[in-house]
């Protein structure tokens, strides 16, 4: 059987580019090769494990005139933003080692690629022939037949999924025809494809399910149960419709190609070392030498200067049971005869299978145990023959406590998990999500991501075992013999990075900052975790019914002022009281080409008429609302009765935490009414709430980093920083410093230090920008050592790609030499942002450690419950107030010593958060 393949060629470009957006691939030109490079790997992978003979790469070639959906809606893709720079620069690279591949290339003027590849696969299929589209674009999915397939990049490396006809149907549960009616009731912001406001994709399937079609479903739009769903359709029927065509892929454009213009005959070798010499891919120029592509023998090329490799190429390989010791333990029998193996061993790699992927909420399922590379153990929980997951977990408890070091991948969810059902795993701890968090922190750090990229390994997907979707399962129900291979890989795979992984920490100088903080820090997270913090369901009532009263004085204001009752909560209700009952102008459009109602929008029109500040109000306190007031008590944990947030330590590229269900970062702290949400977190009944902030942390640390003596000599003297700003700024004494002349100098205050523009402090100050240029300028003139300190850190990304905090956390930099004004501007923001806000993130996780640690070692029953930004929170019975209050202050404080400037803590005590902060 001929099997022809279409590859999607830009939307492959653009993820061979954002694969490397993090670390991008630099020539010794300077040139950006990402793009290129990762197009060209994917596309050899595919030639190599397919024996692709007959293959077309396509391209979009719209022109001057447009497509036929720019002459259906005007608005399509009429916001999209052109390729990056970089991208765009890469094209002609790509076409090029295409054609010296000798693949044909296609582009076709006036049509989009997706209908030339739809009609290319639609014709093949009535020949008889098999066709496979690659792309990661789902629009294809309504192509699929049984002779059609899609193969979907996998996020990292370059791996395909295939996706077939049988798969779509048992996944969607509809034919993939139908699939382009889902598309057009979601949808399409990034190509300005209406939609229907209100339809999401769940939406969408369900009403598909049960319709079929568009047309049928708008026929019984009113029978549609859901609200917001019912009201979208019966105001959006001709956006609908004008979705469906907009989204349906043509498969009749008139092509003039035959079958034999697909086939891959000889490729250019000589061309093609040209090309990779051009580029610098030296891994490319090996395997084209060695392998000969084509057949031709190549002579070894001149000496080039290389400023990268990428190491050899390798074929991921999979599970193979004949190559991989993976046991199950089946009985106490079993387990018994384990045990004594666990023994002698310098390190573990151990994980759990749950029910949930909330550690406080999750029941364990399984224990998987490996030691060495290509073996595992995998305990079910409790045994098959009926053993209790206590007596399991028991038995085990001594020989896995006692090895000195445990591997794992996000440890501090199996420790959480394990301490909840009685096992606690003490430190030290070597987590390799966290170990490519300090290695780099703004790519995916996921087992999988991981496992290809250090190891050219592809591991078993858990929607393999459970599903997904509205069909998933729990682990509880899968079968252990599925089970236990799956896990047992996840414990090997951690422990053979673990290896790679601490190789990379040395070579980067991270080893230190590893050991010293991030991981020590996952123990000090479990037990916050675990531990919770209190909520006083009372106070949340209290609070939403002050809420919904001042939300009713709200409303009734806005109705008056628009002289009619409308919901306010609905973008079109609102522009038509705003555009043509108060005749207010329109400052932005949506997609669909309706006048906008964004809060950028409504700010803006404020300043004309009151109406548009309060609906502004009227969002900030239903949002409130409905997140913290109703959003938390589904939160309080029926065993507990208290919030357990979770930490996430691998996620802001500064190095800070954050927290999610619920994310305490998020509380607002400068309106009253957010304020007191804080009141209703609260400590155990007896104790009190301790809430330590750092004072002006960030501009100590710049202080001390910058070595401008006249703003370490404000904060030695204990001088007010804004007002000691003011007075230089201003040129005016101490003393006779208005209260307008310090807010301005705190604005500059935190706002220079980060690469605030002129008109970004203007609009913050509501100034005119030429007072603002003004402001900088004087600041620079002032503090001298903040403006040399600020250009430097600016200089060394550049040289080396990368800025560093204090203790050497590193942020990359791609974009610092860009060509792109905009880029290149917000990555010389984060080149001065990073080290400052990276070393206070140092500081608090220092200090945090610390005090876990004394207040464990000295038998405090005190606990280290919240961290949000510069403050810490604790729960302290009222005997151990004073003792606690000044450790806390002298572990905060010497957490990290700044040179030249004292650190300085802030103390509070209460019956609740708000009265303690």
């Amino acid at each position: 059987m001929k099997r022809l393949y279409l590859l999607d060629a830009m939307a492959l470009a653009y993820r061979a580019h954002y694969v490397f957006i993090s670390r991008p691939l630099v020539n010794s030109k300077g040139q950006n090769t990402s793009a290129a490079y990762g197009f060209t790997t994917s596309l050899l992978k595919l030639m190599e494990d397919h024996a692709m003979d007959y293959l077309a790469v396509v391209f979009d070639a719209p022109g001057e005139e447009g497509t036929f959906r720019e002459t259906l809606y005007e608005a399509y893709k009429a916001h999209r933003e052109p390729p990056p720079e970089d991208l765009q620069a890469n094209l002609p690279w790509i076409k090029e080692i295409v054609q010296a591949l000798d693949i044909p290339l296609l582009e076709e003027p006036g049509v989009e690629a997706d209908d030339v590849i739809g009609t290319l696969a639609r014709r093949a299929e009535s020949h008889g022939i098999e066709v496979v589209i690659v792309s990661p674009d789902k629009d294809f999915l309504q192509l699929l037949s049984p002779r059609i397939t899609l193969y979907r990049p996998s996020r990292r490396g370059e791996t395909f999924e295939p996706i077939t006809e049988e798969t779509f149907r048992q996944t969607y549960g509809i034919a993939p025809q139908q699939f382009i009616d889902v598309l057009a009731l979601m949808g399409d912001p990034s190509d300005n494809v209406p939609g229907v406001p209100g339809i999401g994709e769940k939406t969408a399937l369900q009403l598909i399910q049960q319709y079929g079609s568009v047309e049928n479903l708008l026929a019984h739009a009113e029978e549609v149960p859901g609200k917001r769903a019912r009201e979208g359709l019966l105001a959006h029927r001709e956006a609908a419709l004008l979705s469906k065509k907009l989204v349906t892929i043509h498969t009749d454009v008139p092509l003039r190609i035959s079958w034999q213009a697909f086939h891959r005959a000889q490729p250019d070798s000589a061309r093609l070392m040209r090309i990779f010499q051009e580029l610098e891919f030296e891994s490319l120029l090996r395997r084209l030498r060695e392998e000969g592509l084509g057949g031709q023998s190549l002579p070894e090329p001149p000496e080039a200067e290389i400023s990268f490799a990428f190491g050899p190429y390798q074929p991921l390989a999979v599970y193979d049971p004949k190559k991989a010791n993976y046991r199950i333990v089946r009985n106490l029998t079993e387990l018994e005869a384990l045990l004594p193996q666990l023994e002698g061993h310098a390190r573990l790699s151990i994980d759990t299978e749950t029910t949930s992927t909330e550690a406080m909420w999750a029941s364990l399922v399984g224990v998987a145990i490996s030691w060495e590379k290509g073996q595992g153990v995998y305990l079910p929980t409790p045994l098959p023959d009926g053993t209790p997951t206590e007596v399991v977990l028991r038995r085990l408890a001594p020989y896995v406590q006692s090895v000195p070091l445990k591997v794992g991948q996000n440890l501090k969810y199996d420790l959480l998990v394990l301490a909840r059902h009685g096992l606690e795993l003490p430190p030290p701890y070597f987590d390799t999500m966290v170990a490519h968090y300090l290695i780099a922190p703004e790519e995916p750090h996921s087992l999988d991501v991981l496992a290809r990229q250090y190891l050219h390994y592809q591991t078993v997907p858990i929607a393999e075992l459970i599903g997904s979707g509205k069909d998933q399962k729990s682990m509880r129900d899968v079968a252990i013999d599925a089970v236990g291979p799956y896990a047992c890989e996840d414990t090997d795979i951690a422990l053979q990075l673990a290896d790679v992984l601490a190789e990379e920490l040395d070579r980067l100088g991270l080893r230190k900052i590893a050991e010293a903080m991030e991981f020590p820090l996952i123990e000090v997270l479990a037990d916050m975790e675990r531990t919770g913090i209190g909520i006083d369901r009372g106070v949340l009532r209290e609070i939403g019914a002050q809420l919904e009263a001042e939300l009713h004085q709200l409303e009734a204001e806005i109705y008056r002022l628009a002289g009619v009752a409308f919901t306010i909560g609905s973008p079109q209700q609102l522009a038509e009281v705003l555009f043509k009952r108060l005749g207010l102008k329109p400052r932005a459009r949506t997609g669909t080409g309706r006048p906008s109602t964004k809060e950028s929008v409504l700010e803006e029109l404020a300043t004309q008429h009151p109406l548009p500040g309060l609906v502004l109000d009227w969002r900030h306190l239903a949002k409130l609302k409905s997140t913290y007031v109703e959003g938390l008590e589904p939160l309080i944990h029926p065993e507990t009765g208290r919030i357990h947030t979770t930490f996430n330590q691998t996620i802001t590229a500064t190095g800070r935490l954050s927290s999610s269900n619920p994310n305490l970062q998020n509380i607002p702290v400068r309106t009253e009414v957010g304020r007191e949400i804080r009141r209703a977190f609260i400590p155990r009944p007896g104790w009190k709430l301790l809430s330590a902030d750092y004072v002006q942390i960030e501009l100590r640390i710049l202080a001390a980093m910058s070595g401008d003596e006249a703003l370490q000599r404000a904060f030695a003297e204990g001088q007010d920083i804004h007002a000691a700003t003011a007075a230089r700024v201003f040129h005016v004494p101490l003393a006779q410093v208005t209260p307008e002349q310090r807010r301005k100098a705190k604005m500059v205050n935190y706002g220079i230090p980060y690469g605030i523009s002129a008109w970004g402090l203007a609009q913050r100050l509501r100034c005119p920008t030429r007072e603002a240029q003004a402001l900088i300028e004087e600041y620079q003139r002032a503090f001298p050592g903040v403006t040399r300190f600020l250009h430097q850190m600016v200089e060394k990304a550049r040289q080396k790609g990368y800025v560093e905090t204090l203790l050497g956390r590193r942020r990359y930099v791609p974009n610092i030499n860009s060509p792109n004004r905009a880029e290149r501007s917000m990555a010389e923001r984060i080149a001065v942002n990073m080290p400052i806000q990276g070393t206070q993130a140092d500081m608090i996780k220092l200090a945090m450690v610390h005090i876990y640690h004394r207040l464990r070692r000295e038998g405090y029953r005190a606990k280290m419950i919240l961290q949000v930004h510069d403050e810490l929170v604790f729960e302290i019975p009222p005997e151990e107030l004073d003792a606690v209050s000044q450790l806390v202050v002298e572990e905060m404080k010497r957490a990290l010593p700044l040179e030249g400037v004292p650190i300085e803590v802030d103390i509070g005590i209460g019956d609740n958060w708000l009265d303690a902060h």
